[in-house]
């Protein structure tokens, strides 16, 4: 269940649980305290395997829970999109996860209830509830600027789950192929000149189709000294931030799904 839908069944909410973030490089995890959306800890971040096969990233999670000897809630992004803990695509893993309850999966590993989301829509719950788009009410679209474009939109403050808009054609070619900070380091560009002939087109396009109130930009690209390099160039009729929890994100967002999970099974028997 989406943590924005999740309604209490017990009184017994989990003030912490541990978030992991799986992306192509490596595994990051950290416990959370969820009132604040603050790590409680020092993350700690092991290779993503290759090939990155569920069995094998199944084995790192295992790895960074033991890590932290942690017992409590955990919830974890991939990099895909996935529906009720089912994986439908693979980015940046192996293809073996499309059609695997991740879910399920991790959850026997663990022996625990696992959540398991989107990674950019964690990132985006994370911003939402503590970051950026903090009590903003209208439509709100977060995009992360990495390997690729991950997106999350809001509206009204709740998550509509596993948009792939970096996945949009733009100018004939993907739009992440070309406007991702990958992009950006690929083709030897100026901050300058990827803003304002990649990102800001792909921002117009996104524009015309969505008309977001706030526009926040994530990944490392939100870093301050990067985002001075180009935030001024871009023009949107929404309002532009750079994202505030940068790389943490994916894990507050994470605990925050582990935190919805526990909340809607309520205690255990």
């Amino acid at each position: 269940m989406p943590p924005d839908k999740a309604r209490s069944t017990s009184s017994k909410v989990p003030s912490r649980a541990l978030g992991i973030d799986v992306g192509g490089s490596g595994v990051k995890a950290a416990p959370v305290q969820l009132k604040r959306g603050v790590l409680q800890a020092r993350r700690k971040r092991l290779a993503t395997p290759k090939p990155a096969t569920p069995k094998a990233v199944a084995g790192v999670i295992e790895e960074l829970v033991a890590a932290f000897r942690w017992t409590g809630a955990v919830g974890c992004t991939v990099p895909a999109r996935v529906r009720d803990g089912v994986v439908e695509t693979a980015a940046n893993i192996a293809s073996q996860w499309i059609g695997t309850d991740a879910g399920a999966m991790l959850s026997e590993r663990l022996g625990r209830p696992v959540a398991v989301l989107n990674d950019a829509d964690a990132a985006g719950l994370a911003e939402v509830r503590f970051g950026a788009g903090r009590s903003h009410k209208g439509v709100c679209l977060v995009l992360t600027f990495g390997t690729g474009i991950g997106s999350a939109l809001f509206a009204q403050g709740r998550l509509v789950p596993n948009t792939e808009l970096g996945h949009l054609h733009l100018e004939g070619r993907i739009a992440e192929h070309v406007a991702a900070d990958s992009a950006r380091t690929r083709d030897g560009l100026k901050w300058s000149d990827w803003a304002t002939n990649r990102v800001q087109p792909y921002l117009s396009r996104l524009e015309f189709l969505l008309a977001p109130d706030l526009i926040i930009i994530g990944g490392g690209v939100s870093r301050g000294d990067r985002w001075a390099e180009f935030g001024h160039l871009l023009k949107t009729h929404a309002e532009l931030v750079p994202a505030q929890l940068g790389n943490e994100a994916g894990i507050v967002g994470a605990a925050l799904a582990a935190q919805a999970l526990a909340t809607a099974r309520g205690p255990r028997k």
